[in-house]
């Protein structure tokens, strides 16, 4: 679903992303690790066709994102943590409602799918509430339900549960695992090492733009032999293991 092949970005002389690939299989978690500045943003940003690589290659669904993006964004879905964008004169309904109309959706679809969206991020006590007015927890909410309101087959999260509460991590959380029992194919980024091991069926380090291990937290805690898969991610990018 997702094919990542030697994608790089440059800024200047500065490689942000360094010939990195990977493959992400359908109905997969799969999480991007890394520190502030790794890469992982710089990446998201390329597969999200909001950055254009330098040069390598990605394909989403089939598409190449380089030769037509505009194709490849019908397919995907996308939150960057911190960054709700939402329009603070419109309501929660209106927000979610003109984004799937951006994305071709007829009203009745709409309808239908803000309904299971406000139910699943419990989101009915302020659905006609305006963005203004809500709390930095309920904007993330929104702006996650609005990512994905044309229900789409890959899905791009950036730290997705940043500002949110724990019990409003727990439906991001949950609402992850029921789209990976759908099919849906998903990358994921976080700091969080506990969601990680949580969500993510593979994982992916990258450290200064280098995608410098890839498997399983199993497979990582066996080859490492510790039990501490946060251990194991310092011990990583502290280039105090050998890869």
């Amino acid at each position: 679903m997702v094919n990542v092949d030697k994608l790089t970005k440059e800024f200047g002389k500065s490689k942000a992303v360094d010939s990195i690939s990977f493959e992400i299989k359908k109905g997969e978690v799969f999480g991007l690790l890394g520190e502030n500045g790794a890469g992982k943003t710089t990446t998201l940003r390329m597969l999200a066709t909001m950055l254009k690589p330098t040069s390598g290659a990605a394909y989403i669904n089939g598409i190449n994102i380089n030769k037509d993006p505009q194709a490849a964004r019908f397919c995907i879905g996308i939150l960057f943590g911190g960054e709700t964008g939402l329009y603070d004169r419109l309501t929660v309904y209106e927000n979610i409602s003109y984004f799937g109309e951006l994305n071709d959706m007829d009203k009745n679809t709409i309808k239908r799918r803000i309904e299971e969206l406000a139910k699943a991020f419990e989101m009915e006590g302020y659905i006609n509430k305006k963005a203004s007015k809500l709390s930095k927890g309920m904007k993330q909410k929104v702006a996650f339900a609005r990512a994905i309101a044309h229900d789409p087959e890959v899905m791009f999260f950036d730290e997705p549960t940043s500002g949110l509460d724990v019990s409003a991590a727990r439906n991001v959380h949950d609402f992850i695992l029921e789209c990976k029992k759908k099919g849906k194919t998903i990358l994921f980024s976080s700091h969080t090492m506990s969601e990680v091991e949580k969500l993510c069926d593979r994982v992916g380090v990258i450290h200064k733009g280098k995608l410098i291990d890839i498997g399983s937290i199993a497979e990582f805690k066996r080859k490492y032999d510790n039990e501490s898969f946060e251990e194991i991610f310092i011990r990583l990018v502290g280039g105090k293991y050998e890869v």
